[in-house]
């Protein structure tokens, strides 16, 4: 039996409903590279109007393309699959667009009848990423026109010193002496630790007491960046790379004799840590596109969110950079593991805090200390920090006392401190009679106590994590997605994805 033609030119109606109701740009041409489908998020990436595109030529639309930039004429020549990439174009209205593609032939049995691409747009992205890149390297520049090692400030520069270290925990105390040790040389440094240990202080720290120190600093987090866009940041970029390109450094020749961080690795995409591999067993780059190495003296020091030997296991970074990142590794305990820390940390903070706010906070209530050292603190330092923030302004007298801590301290199991929640109605712990208990009890209904309890753990993974998704699903234990698709339903946002 013969298989029906498709006519791409008559989508069903259902099914434009369902790709103008995604969040990606969606562009389907047919064989002859006219655009038979462009949807709303395709048509606001690109800054135009649906009419304008859809029957018409992909290279009268779009004329900074050509047969062989475009990757959708690419798809249909070859018939085959495009790699996932960076595109930067402009439209015929002289707009620039950067988006990361993902372009795929449509075949009827074995006919090919056209070509999709959906799109992701980074633009924004992309200018900010390079403009901080292009910012340090001219403060450095600059900076140091006289050739003459100096303490560098600003853009560039390490913040942290041994000094702001606040330890008195024992393991907190051998974290810092291990770090102190390692500042001495050159090794590559991994340090791991779960969110809010207060990796980036060691880091820095390690930096600001080493040989380097009047040399660059500079941070980058592997998970802030698309792999296509974190390549190109991070190892410079060549004129005609790509569609767009043009001569840039990365971060490792801004950072060339200095220190450069990498934090999150084990979020970085495998087959880009097999580039990373690569540059530092060999002590040089190339650039995208470029052909010539450049020769980089860098030391490299990352962090990971788990264990840098869990990061391993689970298959999140390579054994074999593994080795070549961990020369030396720290790994900072959960504040849970070092609460003799606490008092320190609180009283630092306290000062901090009521210097900034202009307030006489001397401390905190018996009671409160109590609650930090039985509270599990899953956002660890940061966390503390925070609450210690915003008592100190909540506070009207010399003291934090409970009432003025954030509603989620000391809350074990989603329950407040000392007090119990049963469907949204507060009952005192120790007060009220047995049988005022009993009627609230028959008032629960588990569903809703379930979602309430699911909406509360997912707050406070997103809050303790500074509103970053990936770190966020990687504390509560589930996919990326998962919990993307669960802040939806409980109408949850983030600034930070």
């Amino acid at each position: 039996m013969r298989e029906p033609a498709i006519d791409l030119e008559h989508l069903s109606a259902d099914l434009r409903v369902v790709l103008d109701s995604i969040n990606e740009g969606v562009h389907i041409v047919d064989t002859s590279g006219v655009t038979v489908f462009y949807n709303k998020v395709a048509a606001g990436l690109d800054n135009l109007n649906p009419t304008e595109v859809v029957g018409h030529h992909i290279l009268s639309v779009f004329p900074s393309l050509s047969e062989d930039t475009s990757t959708l004429l690419s798809v249909l020549r070859t018939g085959r699959p495009a790699p996932v990439r960076q595109q930067t174009f402009a439209n015929f209205k002289g707009d620039t667009i950067t988006t990361i593609n993902s372009s795929l032939p449509i075949y009827s049995g074995a006919r090919l009848v056209g070509a999709i691409e959906v799109s992701r747009d980074v633009t924004l992205v992309k200018t900010l990423a390079e403009r901080v890149v292009d910012l340090q390297a001219q403060l450095l520049a600059e900076g140091d026109g006289s050739g003459a090692a100096r303490r560098l400030s600003g853009a560039g520069a390490a913040r942290y010193t041994f000094d702001d270290v606040v330890a008195a925990s024992q393991p907190m105390l051998q974290v810092v002496e291990r770090a102190k040790r390692a500042a001495a040389g050159s090794s590559s440094v991994i340090v791991g630790g779960e969110t809010g240990t207060g990796k980036e202080v060691i880091v820095q720290s390690i930096h600001s007491a080493g040989p380097r120190a009047n040399r660059p600093f500079i941070a980058q987090n592997c998970a802030a960046l698309p792999d296509t866009l974190l390549e190109g940041i991070l190892f410079g970029t060549a004129k005609g790379a790509f569609t767009g390109a043009c001569n840039r450094p990365g971060l490792f020749e801004v950072a060339n004799h200095g220190t450069i961080f990498l934090d999150e690795v084990d979020a970085m995409p495998l087959p880009l840590q097999a580039k990373l591999l690569r540059v530092l067993q060999e002590g040089a780059l190339r650039r995208i596109g470029e052909s010539s190495e450049r020769k980089i003296d860098v030391r490299v020091i990352s962090a990971t969110s788990c264990s840098p030997s869990q990061a391993v296991e689970r298959g999140l970074v390579r054994r074999d950079l593994f080795h070549r990142l961990g020369v030396i590794i720290i790994e900072i305990p959960p504040l849970r593991e070092r609460k003799d820390d606490i008092p320190a940390l609180t009283q630092h903070f306290l000062r901090r805090y009521s210097a900034q706010f202009g307030v006489g906070v001397r401390g905190v209530s018996s009671q409160v200390m109590e609650v930090f050292m039985h509270h599990a603190w899953p956002g660890n330092v940061r966390e503390l920090q925070h609450a210690v923030e915003a008592a100190v302004q909540m506070s009207q007298g010399p003291l934090i006392g409970i009432e003025h801590l954030p509603p989620h301290i000391g809350q074990p199991n989603g329950r407040a401190w000392g007090r119990s929640t049963i469907s949204g109605a507060a009952v005192e712990g120790g007060g009220g009679s047995g049988e005022e208990e009993g009627a609230a009890e028959r008032h629960v209904e588990l569903v809703p106590a379930l979602q309430q309890l699911e909406g509360n753990m997912l707050r406070f993974a997103l809050d303790s994590c500074g509103g970053n998704i990936s770190a966020a699903a990687r504390q509560l234990g589930i996919p990326r997605q998962t919990l993307q698709h669960k802040l939806k339903r409980h109408s949850i946002t983030s600034s930070t994805t």
